[in-house]
């Protein structure tokens, strides 16, 4: 679990996150929503570590940022696992070899162990098949399930994702939202998604908080999101024309 409180965060003068608190929940899926502009993907990345709050206090499974050590911030970064939105792959390695990588770089195990984790985990995403192709030889919704394979091998706590879906076609999407969701519950992770998905907000949004203009304007899950007589959440949900047809059956 993550709890955030009052969470600030400003560059060169112009404030970008405006005290949000929150808590996303172990073992669910947590999605960050809002359109761009709303401090999503600054927020993610003060959970990150990336930035510094300017104030507030981010608390990892109990234990709080503030005053943190950086031999405690060291190993706070090795149990967070990352699913970037481009997947970030390495293209001259293969799919074995980019799982590989975080075992090769962050531990001392042997080369039998780091190849029986990292063919473990790419089992888990289906690709057994595909273990010695490039990223290039494979499809995009492939390689989305390469980058979690490897953003898992090191058994994180907690699992960020940047717009996990971003390029994807509709139905891929919805594969890659459910290997998420099975992967969040099966490794009991902390998993915070940051999408402006709808499909996904529908689908595997157990908690969701929605920003604007760096506020937390609401939060939910995906079924009290269907129903919230929030004005700004439903022009957001309800942008598309699919949509507004569901809304007209609830």
């Amino acid at each position: 679990m993550i709890e955030i409180k009052n969470i600030k965060k400003s560059f060169e003068g112009t404030s970008i996150i405006k005290g949000v608190s929150t808590t996303f929940e172990k073992g669910k899926t947590n999605l960050i929503i809002g359109q761009s502009g709303s401090g999503k993907t600054v927020l993610l990345k003060c959970l990150l570590g990336l930035h510094e709050p300017d104030s507030g206090e981010i608390i990892y499974d109990g234990v709080s940022n503030i005053n943190m050590k950086e031999s405690d911030r060291t190993l706070l970064r090795r149990q967070m696992g990352m699913v970037f939105q481009g997947s970030a792959l390495f293209d001259s390695m293969s799919v074995i070899e980019n799982v590989m990588f975080p075992l090769n770089m962050l531990t001392e195990q042997s080369d039998d162990e780091i190849a029986e984790k990292a063919k473990k985990v790419i089992e888990r995403v289906e690709l057994s098949k595909a273990t010695d192709k490039l990223p290039s030889e494979i499809s995009g919704g492939m390689q989305k399930r390469v980058a979690i394979a490897r953003a898992i091998v090191m058994n994180p706590k907690y699992l960020f994702c940047d717009e996990p879906n971003s390029g994807l076609d509709p139905k891929t999407a919805i594969v890659i939202d459910q290997l998420i969701q099975e992967i969040t519950k099966e490794y009991d992770i902390t998993t915070i998604i940051n999408s402006h998905d709808m499909n996904s907000v529908i689908e595997i949004g157990e908690k969701i908080i929605f920003l604007v203009s760096g506020e937390k304007n609401w939060e939910g899950t995906n079924k009290e999101i269907l129903k919230t007589d929030n004005k700004k959440v439903t022009d957001f949900v309800y942008s598309s024309e699919l949509l507004k047809k569901v809304r007209k059956h609830l």
